[in-house]
């Protein structure tokens, strides 16, 4: 907290939460991230509870949001639409479980819902005799915008109630109410999001910073025609006020909002236990970076609503609910300065030095701009400041300038014109986005990253080489290309700082064992574009040399299931460029393996006619070893996830593509265990059904907006 004087400092805070409440709300331009708005709001909270006399009855925690915008008429809803209560971590939660029995009786049965949170625009929709008749914003809880027109053009959203089909004339759920509220969140999905702003660009509009941003935009056009041209999506999650029903529960709501034909998040739970609530949502959470919307927490519920109605309301906060935040992965700093870097193909790749900033836990001080176009299509330039988003453990990148935050002194960026390493002009492919060095066989920041890439984990596997030493060969001409690694002596090493005679005796042995790579591996460290570890793997399988590789046709190559004809051309072109021939010879001439090793015999056949493709990182055995397993019991795998695609198996961190490819073609996932199940190893525990990992296939959140 400030050391300022309370009541200065109390003030100061409301005006800025004032501000940024109506840029978010009504504006939909906020120049904050939500992370420095929840740290402003934790202030503020604790200056009123340590001085309750400085409350004023339209502070910022007594209300939940900003003001309605002037573009559309205003509605008054009937029963405020509230916030939630903020947790930022398990003890939070459980701090608010306890408060909850306190109040209720330690000895009070409860059950919990458990709802993902997604980060869009909370509406309501009101509905009589089953027709839709008035959509609004959530505006500042109590009033907000009108909205209708534009609603009725999302699909997602019905016009009209659906039937319900309980068999149970006296259920709750046998008729459709005179009147009801339904309360939900209109939202964009990430590739949305993605196309949406790349038309934009490409028609010098104006670019959205973030989903929610979208979304809000586009449902905020006086043109209804606008916002149907707009990927909306919505779903429910609770009611206002309604007539002619009886609900007893939020998990009864979401099923009478269901059969009344809303799309309901089916990754939402009841648990009668708070332990087994609790593991649920850690477990979601693991999930946040492989979802096809944004999801900033996820929410506890008490599920009755009798218990709802004892519990209350305090300030602006149901006592009956928590959101449980993510750990901050967006927030905003300052732009100082734009470094190119080169690639080991001579791509030259923009990036960003920031004011460091604490994201999610990591201080970071760089973040990526992509590539040029991006960098002008959003109008990016030095000195802005500008939101810097982090998912998962992946570098950070810029999403775009706040432009209000401007004062004269940013300056336009363009990319150089030669190659900052060597000084060779740079070049761009008609159709490419990316510009290169063309100078590949001698400029210095080429060969160091090729040669990093060359001793990485994924491929020769070298212990004690990384950019340091690569830079420290390259700059004192000690090697030319990476089979001169394999001609290094002691007498080469000893001016390499840190390196004593043991440390040099392990490093000459380290780069002598990898000559004995399996060819899959020799292939992937070339670097080839295209080729990873599923495709190096096919080349040697099919080939089982280099000699045979190298006089492939493209036709032969392309000929290989799981290769297609990109891929295909690039390898095929990599081999008739008489420099990489040549480079290929000399490894062979050191030493290092051309040929494939004799295939062992097949140790099963459970999955023969099987295909896999594989994503993620795996907690027992390397991507490659998985790979060997399923070929020795007669299956095979592919890079991409296509309807002959028997299953997909999954590790932490996998890719989001190929996941949202399998949801999309019904494609199975399995995790390790599941693998090991199929082929009945001894370490498989359970079922194969028991396995696999279940991915929503209807996106939602159910909760209040934040």
């Amino acid at each position: 907290m400030s050391n300022e004087n309370p009541s200065e400092r109390a003030v100061q805070l409301r005006e800025q939460l004032w501000t940024h409440n109506y840029r978010y709300h009504v504006m939909d331009d906020p120049i904050i991230s939500d992370a420095e708005y929840d740290a402003l709001m934790r202030e503020l909270r604790a200056i009123e509870e340590s001085h309750p006399e400085l409350i004023v009855p339209d502070s910022p925690t007594r209300r939940v949001g900003g003001a309605a915008s002037d573009k559309f008429a205003k509605v008054r809803h009937p029963v405020a639409m509230l916030s939630l209560g903020n947790g930022f971590d398990e003890t939070d939660v459980r701090t608010w479980r306890e408060r909850v029995f306190r109040l209720l009786g330690e000895a009070t049965a409860l059950s919990f819902t458990v709802e993902p949170k997604i980060d869009g625009l909370a509406i309501a929709l009101t509905y009589e005799q089953g027709r839709l008749v008035r959509g609004a914003t959530r505006g500042d809880g109590e009033i907000g915008e009108d909205v209708t027109a534009n609603l009725r053009t999302i699909a997602s959203i019905p016009l009209a109630l659906h039937a319900p089909t309980s068999g149970d004339s006296a259920s709750p759920l046998a008729q459709i109410p005179a009147s009801i509220e339904v309360r939900g969140e209109v939202y964009m999905r990430l590739d949305a999001f993605e196309q949406l702003n790349k038309r934009l660009a490409a028609t010098g509009e104006r670019v959205a910073a973030n989903p929610r941003n979208a979304a809000a935009g586009s449902l905020r056009q006086k043109d209804p025609g606008i916002t149907a041209a707009r990927p909306l999506r919505f779903f429910a999650y609770a009611v206002g006020p309604f007539n002619g029903i009886e609900l007893r529960s939020q998990w009864e709501t979401l099923q009478m909002l269901r059969q009344f034909g809303f799309p309901i998040n089916r990754d939402a739970r009841r648990f009668e236990d708070f332990e087994q609530a609790i593991v649920y949502c850690r477990e979601w959470m693991q999930r946040r970076n492989v979802l096809e919307y944004e999801v900033d927490g996820v929410v506890l519920k008490i599920d009755s609503f009798a218990h709802q109605r004892e519990l209350g309301v305090v300030g602006r906060d149901p006592r009956w609910a928590i959101a449980w935040k993510f750990p901050a992965r967006e927030t905003t700093s300052r732009l100082l300065e734009i470094v190119v870097n080169v690639g080991r193909t001579g791509v030259i790749t923009p990036n960003a030095v920031i004011e460091p900033v604490n994201l999610g836990g990591v201080t970071v001080r760089n973040a990526s701009l992509h590539n040029a176009d991006y960098i002008h299509e959003r109008d990016i330039r030095v000195g802005d400041y500008v939101t810097v988003k982090r998912a998962g453990d992946v570098i950070p990148h810029i999403i775009g300038p706040i432009v209000d935050r401007r004062d004269g002194s940013e300056q336009i960026w363009h990319m150089p014109a030669t190659c900052p390493a060597c000084g060779a002009a740079l070049e761009r492919a008609a159709g490419e986005s990316a510009y290169r060095c063309i100078n590949v066989s001698g400029c210095p920041a080429q060969l160091i990253r090729r040669v990093e890439y060359f001793v990485s984990r994924g491929a020769m596997d070298i212990a004690g080489i990384g950019e340091k030493q690569a830079e420290f060969f390259v700059e004192h001409g000690l090697i030319s290309d990476v089979a001169d690694l394999y001609v290094l002596t002691a007498e080469h090493l000893r001016d390499l700082d840190g390196y004593g005679a043991k440390k040099i005796t392990n490093l000459l042995a380290a780069i002598e064992q990898s000559k004995q790579r399996p060819l899959m591996r020799v292939i992937i460290a070339l670097g080839i574009r295209f080729v990873g570890e599923v495709v190096a793997q096919l080349l040697a399988q099919r080939f089982g040399s280099f000699e045979a590789l190298m006089a492939a046709t493209e036709e032969q190559i392309d000929d290989i299931d799981g290769i297609g004809p990109e891929i295909a051309s690039s390898v095929a072109a990599y081999f008739r460029d008489p420099v990489n021939r040549a480079l290929v010879a000399k490894l062979a001439a050191v030493g290092v393996r051309s040929e494939a090793a004799a295939a062992a015999p097949p140790r099963g056949e459970q999955l023969t006619n099987k295909t896999f493709v594989i994503t993620g990182t795996l907690p027992g055995m390397s991507r490659e070893q998985a790979a060997e397993l399923i070929s020795a019991y007669g299956g095979k795998v592919t890079g991409s996830v296509t309807k002959k695609t028997s299953y997909l198996l999954a590790g932490s961190d996998p890719g989001g593509t190929k996941y949202t490819k399998a949801v999309e073609l019904g494609v199975p996932v399995l995790d390790e265990a599941g693998l090991l199940a199929l082929i009945g190893a001894p370490s498989a525990i359970g079922d194969l059904s028991s396995r696999e990992i279940q991915l929503p296939d209807t996106p939602g959140q159910m909760t209040f907006d934040v």
